[in-house]
């Protein structure tokens, strides 16, 4: 089981820098925009691009941010239940999550086939739609991942 957590954690932190990356070309164009557009020379398809980047950073953040449970959680009432209520609550959130992003997955994986075959792409930069479906999409998959190990965690009461 250890193994198994220890992966998952490795590969999320590994997509959690890769959207760093995007983060911080984000943060460059649009200061490199904001400073052309002072000279007079704005840079075409920033608004794309940022959008692109924004949507991207997002996911690949996502699957470390639940395990490191970084998300924000309110259990006002939560505290004062009893622990076998607090588990059958925490094992009924993750499998509705699970299913609730594979749902996710599978649909935004099939919207990036449907934008491959058609060929859809950006008005501005003529850019293809479906890397960042796919991104997405792959993203929700890991995210199924970190909840079925957290869930794994949660039935077994390891730490």
């Amino acid at each position: 089981m250890k193994v198994l957590i220890n992966e998952v954690f490795r590969f999320s932190r590994a997509m959690h820098w890769i959207g760093g990356g995007v983060l911080v070309f984000m943060m460059l164009l649009t200061v490199a925009d904001v400073v052309l557009r002072y000279l007079k020379m704005p840079i075409l398809g920033v608004y794309e691009l940022v959008s692109f980047s924004g949507a991207t950073v997002i996911a690949l953040a996502l699957p470390l941010a639940t395990l490191q449970k970084a998300h924000v959680c309110v259990d006002i009432l939560f505290e004062f239940y009893p622990s076998a209520r607090k588990k059958v609550l925490d094992v009924s959130t993750r499998c509705m999550g699970i299913f609730f992003f594979l749902i996710l997955s599978w649909n935004l994986i099939s919207m990036g086939t449907s934008f491959y075959r058609m060929g859809e792409c950006t008005l501005t930069l003529q850019l293809p739609l479906y890397p960042i479906a796919y991104i997405l999409g792959l993203s929700c998959a890991a995210e199924c991942v970190v909840l079925g190990v957290d869930l794994i965690k949660t039935m077994s009461d390891e730490p």
